[in-house]
């Protein structure tokens, strides 16, 4: 079974305190639902490996970013440390985005494309979509559909035309006004 994430973790127990606001934005750059958790205290920090490297990505204070644009198979979560330095850019390849009871979600295709701010681009979790394909969970269809997805998006990526990267600071701008 796909499995259908929301953009309020609320169910996340590692953060302890949190402040989280969302809305819907319509501009000439962007049509979508983006949201900001801000997580004021954590039980403890969460750290990711790639290669020699450890990343914290959620510690007390940092603030996850996530844009959910309309009509496309993939979701964003830029995650900021707690002096507002972006961590990484998360591109989570979907199905789709839509929203339920008032809260966005994306139903996760697993394949997923890391940026870290050197520009490094590292894809995650092939392994999980050949089994999901293996397992009868996801259908060929879907599966190029995944595939199909992350490299249009490298591409994009690669050129500097990915337009959710360019509006990170734009998008937390204004969803950090919205916590004031």
């Amino acid at each position: 079974m796909i499995k259908r994430r929301y953009g309020e973790r609320k169910d996340w127990k590692r953060v302890l305190q949190r402040r989280y606001v969302q809305t819907f934005l319509t501009t000439n750059d962007f049509r979508g639902y983006i949201t900001l958790l801000h997580t004021l205290k954590v039980s403890n920090p969460l750290y990711t490996r790639y290669g020699e490297k450890d990343i914290c990505i959620v510690d007390n204070g940092y603030m996850w970013l996530q844009q959910f644009p309309c009509d496309k198979n993939h979701c964003v979560t830029t995650m900021f440390d707690s002096s507002g330095n972006v961590v990484q850019w998360y591109i989570d390849i979907c199905l789709h985005n839509g929203v339920e009871n008032d809260i966005p979600f994306w139903d996760d295709l697993f394949l997923d494309i890391v940026v870290l701010p050197t520009g490094e681009l590292i894809l995650k979790d092939e392994d999980e979509l050949e089994d999901a394909l293996l397992r009868g969970i996801i259908d060929k269809y879907q599966y190029n559909l995944a595939l199909n997805e992350v490299e249009n998006l490298k591409s994009l990526i690669d050129k500097g035309n990915f337009s959710l990267i360019k509006l990170t600071n734009t998008h937390k701008e204004i969803l950090s006004n919205m916590l004031k």
